[in-house]
């Protein structure tokens, strides 16, 4: 399974992105091999608009299977719901504690939008 964790840094000791759609960096992992790579998503942290949809549209191309992340807005939860990605919701921890996390099975679904658009 590939799962994307949005993230401040570019590695798996960096903390989870509290932003989906303004993310420095989404964390791409498969959970079979272990094996993660790093998409810069700095286009979309400095849009003037439209960051959330486009940042959807690029975990949706990534193959992802879920998504964890801080907080995601309405628009962007339309679009990962739409492409069948469930999305776990995960705050204050890196991404691999994230991860330890969504395995272990306490990670909360996102069952709607965790946000009102355009939260900086």
């Amino acid at each position: 399974m590939k799962i994307a964790v949005t993230a401040q840094g570019n590695n798996l000791d960096a903390k989870v992105d509290p932003r989906f759609g303004r993310a420095k960096f989404f964390i791409v992992l498969d959970s079979q091999n272990g094996g993660f790579e790093v998409k810069d998503n700095s286009v979309n942290l400095n849009a003037a608009q439209g960051a959330g949809i486009q940042s959807g549209r690029n975990v949706v191309e990534l193959g992802v299977q879920c998504l964890i992340t801080g907080n995601v807005g309405p628009k962007a939860f339309y679009v990962l719901q739409a492409n069948g990605i469930k999305i776990y919701i995960a705050s204050d921890c890196t991404v691999k504690e994230a991860v330890e996390q969504f395995k272990a099975g306490t990670l909360k679904t996102a069952e709607d939008a965790s946000v009102k658009g355009h939260w900086a």
